[in-house]
Formats: structure tokens, sequence, C-alpha cells
């Protein structure tokens, strides 16, 4: 058994990850099962700077980290997109370092997801069509430039909390991630892991024709990633369907 430890803020979208659960564990690749377990940290519910500094703090990610103790993760994610890249590089980091130090095991973020994803993928330019406001929007296409990744076209949607985020529903994500696509882009990036995806990941990839990254799906896929599994999933967007020496 490996048990992946996700650190979530406050409540939206968290029932993704029982989804992305059921969806591993039919899809064997490596031997054993895999198990995410969830436990939640809260703050200001407001894509802000200085609410998401507060909430992606090295006090409150040791909190989470502590709540996570009790399933004895093999790794830990920061999932939080926001909450990481409003650090910058740098910043986010040594935030997952110090994740990493105090639970004793190997830790990332969502930001960090989704550059190694798209990297995984060959993708070199990108759309974003991300749900913040767009100051803090831009805030992550900095943080993708400095992950190596050229953003071609960035929309904000303007939406202020997550629990607004939350309550989209499926047609409007689509609708989000089909529009702010453009032609140069070899992929769309959609942020924000309070938004609910994984059902409709493959529904947005159909009709691009081109992969689409999300921020609950990265992160999923980024805990496997520090702990050396790798699961073959269709309905999880290209990202799971290819292993990561290229074959499918």
């Amino acid at each position: 058994m490996t048990t992946i430890g996700f650190i979530y803020p406050d409540h939206a979208a968290e029932d993704d990850y029982p989804l992305a659960e059921q969806l591993l564990g039919g899809a064997a690749v490596d031997e054993g099962d895999i198990r995410l377990a969830v436990e939640h940290i809260y703050g200001t519910d407001k894509h802000a700077v200085a609410e998401l500094l507060d909430l992606g703090s090295e006090t409150r990610l040791a909190d989470g980290a502590t709540l996570l103790g009790k399933h004895e993760p093999d790794a830990v994610v920061w999932a939080c997109t926001s909450g990481s890249f409003v650090y910058g590089w740098e910043g986010a980091r040594e935030q997952a370092d110090r994740l990493a130090a105090v639970a004793g095991v190997p830790a990332s973020s969502t930001s960090f997801a989704f550059v190694h994803a798209a990297h995984a993928l060959g993708v070199k330019r990108v759309a974003v069509a991300a749900s913040y406001p767009d100051d803090i929007a831009r805030l992550f296409v900095d943080f993708l430039k400095a992950g190596g990744i050229e953003v071609v076209a960035m929309a904000s949607a303007d939406i202020i909390t997550a629990a607004e985020v939350g309550a989209m529903s499926s047609e409007a994500v689509v609708e989000l991630a089909v529009r702010h696509d453009h032609p140069d882009a070899d992929a769309v990036l959609v942020p924000d892991t309070a938004m609910r995806t994984l059902q409709e990941i493959n529904i947005v990839e159909a009709a691009l024709r081109k992969p689409v990254l999300t921020a609950n799906q990265v992160t999923v896929w980024e805990g496997l990633r520090l702990t050396g599994q790798h699961r073959l999933v269709r309905s999880l967007g290209a990202l799971f369907r290819q292993l990561p020496d290229g074959s499918a």
C-alpha cells in the first residue's frame, strides 16, 4: 500500500480525491494499492496575495502535515495552486522543502505539479484558463515562465473565493477551458484545486484535441511521481494515458 497525503485548503472540490483513488484502483500498473489521504487547513477564503501567503505559510502547512501523520504518508502534496505560486519560484521551492522536512517524506505542491506534468507531456507553450482575479492569474503565468513554459494566452474569470469556484457547474468548467484555448498552445492549463475537473478532462480534450492539465489532476499525478508509482487511467486525460517512458 502506498499512501499519498494531500493538504487541502478549506472545502470546495476535495471530492475529486476519492474519485481519483477509485479510478487509480482500477488501473494497476505497479503492484500495490494507492491510498489518497486528504486533510484540511483553513484560512481566509479569498484569492488575494496577503490571504494566500498566510494560507501557504510554514505554520499552516506544518499543521497540515501533523494531521496527515496518522495516515503515515509516503509523500505529501500541498494541494493548492495559488497558495504556492504566490511565493514565486524560489519561495515555493522553500515552501515544499520545509513541508518535506516537517513531514519527513518527499513533498511538493500543485504549482510544481503543473510544471512537472507539462514537461512530462513535452508541452512547451500553453494557454491558461484561470478562475482567479487577473493579478493572481498573472502570478501563475510568472511561475510557469520560471519553470520554462511559455504562456501564449491567459484568461482570468475574476472569481474571488474558492467557495464560488467549487460551486461551478460541470458545464461552466468545460466552457471556461474550451473558450480560452489558443491555436498556438500545446495544452490548456486550468489551475485552482477548488474546481472540480476530473470528470470534465476528457470532454475538454475531445473538444480541443490537445491535452488539458487541471489542478486536482496534476496534484494527484505529482503524488504518484513522488512515490515512484504510475497508473494508466484513460478517464484522466493525456497525462494519465502514458508511462514515464512515453508508452501508453
